[in-house]
């Protein structure tokens, strides 16, 4: 046979080989691991990773900023236990997505950030590539885990370690950088087929130690005034029914953190969120389940926590660094909360004592006291409305649907409705978490819709609607069932402030006066509804989650209500020099 007919039968054989390339091994590998949808914003390297996912069968959810896809992807992993994933462009959309990415990692939420990058040949020498940086090394400081796949046949494996990663232990963010190089290369789809991994048992259970369980039951059997703290980790662990057979096996009060309200009812009996600086300060023992001594908690010491009075704390978390981390922690539980609160569980026999009767009356009444306080601002339809007169409509709503999703930020928008609006059910609430930071609110929604099918109703601060709300037109393309109430009262804390120079620049906390943000949401085709009273409101918003049509409401709120940072003062110096003119 010739040189030329063996040539030929090659190329005849490679014609009728069937090949894969970087692209389809990457859809390939997510629809593996049952992942099946994508938070992204498209352009080039990944806007035909787009294309493809989309023809392959994923949902592919386009963002108009990577930054909210982002957090999209990282509340979509809290919510469903499985990696969120968000794809960007390099570079800036790369940097615009790790904001996402860092606040996924600090809240303990699964999800991977997938970027296109520049090739390292160029990078590495720095000579000057389209959008070049170096983005794995950027990552690494701000997340769990970074990997690099720079050949096709080694996707399947950083793929894998990307979901082991996010899942495994204290859950959190991983970067996975893919160099446009990688996408166009091409091997035997056979030889890529078996190259990819599925991922098993990515978050294997860890069974607390023996010794630790019994350590923890003494301290808690010895207690006069125990607490139990219910934070985000316990939330984010589904294991709803055995928190709540410990809960009332014990008769100890219980704390929700924000994201953890409804695990049990806020109206369960022993709920203590209505008493919470009471418990906080009274407790002698305090159970911490998936709750870290951080801000939120000012850190387990201080004032709040009734120093110098000594308390003894228990805490279960999965990562044992945490323990210690600003007070002593007597009684350790290192493991996943399912196991632990069951291992607990078996320690309580009918012979164990429920709380004393003396601490649960107290708080119990404290509780109630500070229900009929609150009751008479929340009932109030004056116009213009302040902050608890709205929540206080919301509030309502939720009561009467509470199988929809909150998501919440602001300033005073989000301190007054963690405490006035009562959840039933676990996960239903969302909001800013540990940083406590403005701008998930649209990511927040749009995720919660498409993950759960489940109506969303976001409550927003106008200053914190500002960081994401171009992301209304994604709600309406994408027509999902979600009622945005923006408290508009002209800007940030207040719309009152003044220049005091008596210049023609408006104060730097002030807005444009009596803005209709309802208008922008009719512009892209969703509803737009503008109200004025608590009745107006509370109906507006109970059509929106009826008809499920994306609608948004311009909630006029009195200019003066609001107050300064919130609840957290303290991390808002004031000047102490006053200048002379």
């Amino acid at each position: 046979m010739s040189v030329a007919a063996v040539a030929k039968d090659v190329n005849t054989a490679e014609a009728q080989q069937e090949l894969t390339d970087g692209f389809h091994l990457v859809i390939d590998a997510l629809k593996l691991n049952d992942i099946n949808t994508l938070y992204a914003v498209p352009g080039i390297p990944i806007s035909d990773l787009c294309r493809m996912a989309q023809g392959e069968g994923l949902r592919v959810i386009s963002f108009r900023h990577e930054q909210n896809a982002g957090n999209a992807a990282a509340i979509a992993g809290f919510l469903t236990k499985k990696p969120g994933v968000c794809v960007t462009v390099s570079a800036p959309g790369f940097l615009n997505g790790l904001t996402a990415l860092a606040n996924a990692t600090t809240n303990c939420f699964p999800m991977i950030l997938i970027s296109g990058s520049s090739e390292r040949e160029i990078v590495d020498l720095q000579q000057g590539d389209y959008e070049e940086m170096d983005q794995l090394a950027i990552a690494k400081p701000l997340c769990k885990a970074a990997f690099r796949v720079l050949h096709a046949q080694d996707l399947g494996i950083g793929l894998a370690r990307a979901i082991r990663a996010a899942c495994s232990g204290r859950p959190g963010g991983v970067y996975l950088d893919l160099p446009a190089k990688f996408f166009s290369q091409v091997m035997s789809a056979e030889e890529g087929a078996k190259s990819l991994v599925k991922v098993i048992d990515p978050a294997p259970e860890q069974i607390p130690g023996p010794a630790a369980v019994k350590r923890a039951l003494d301290v808690l059997k010895g207690a006069k005034r125990p607490l139990i703290v219910l934070g985000k980790g316990a939330a984010y662990a589904q294991a709803d029914e055995v928190i709540r057979e410990f809960v009332e096996k014990t008769g100890i009060p219980f704390l929700p953190m924000s994201m953890a309200k409804g695990i049990l009812p806020d109206t369960h009996p022993q709920s203590a969120g209505a008493a919470r600086s009471t418990v906080l300060k009274e407790s002698d023992v305090v159970l911490l389940v998936g709750a870290r001594l951080n801000w939120l908690l000012s850190h387990g010491k201080g004032k709040a926590w009734g120093e110098p009075y000594s308390k003894k704390f228990i805490q279960i978390d999965i990562e044992p660094r945490e323990m210690d981390s600003n007070v002593e922690i007597v009684a350790p539980l290192v493991g996943d909360i399912g196991s632990c609160i069951s291992a607990l569980l078996e320690g309580i026999d009918s012979k164990w004592p429920k709380a004393p009767s003396d601490w649960t009356g107290a708080v119990n009444a404290k509780k109630e006291a500070n229900i009929a306080k609150m009751a008479p601002k929340l009932m109030n339809n004056a116009s213009p409305m302040n902050y608890h007169s709205a929540l206080g409509a919301l509030r309502a709503v939720i009561k009467e649907r509470p199988d929809a999703i909150l998501v919440n930020e602001g300033a005073n928008t989000l301190d007054l409705a963690r405490g006035i609006i009562d959840m039933y059910q676990p996960r239903k609430r969302l909001d800013v978490g540990t940083w406590g930071v403005m701008g998930i609110g649209m990511g927040f929604a749009v995720a919660a819709a498409v993950e759960t099918g489940k109506p969303v109703l976001a409550i927003e601060g106008d200053s914190a609607f500002g960081f994401s709300g171009m992301e209304v037109e994604t709600i309406c393309r994408y027509n999902l069932p979600v009622c945005i109430v923006i408290f508009n009262n002209n800007g940030i804390y207040r719309g009152t402030d003044v220049n005091p120079t008596g210049g023609p620049d408006v104060a730097p906390m002030v807005f444009v006066k009596d803005a209709r943000y309802d208008k922008m949401m009719e512009a892209f085709g969703g509803v737009g509804v503008h109200v004025t009273t608590p009745d107006e409101l509370k109906r507006a918003v109970s059509a929106a989650m009826d008809s499920g049509k994306p609608t948004l409401i311009n909630a006029v709120i009195d200019p003066a209500a609001g107050t300064e940072s919130g609840n957290i003062g303290s991390l808002n110096p004031q000047s102490v020099v006053v200048r002379k003119k």
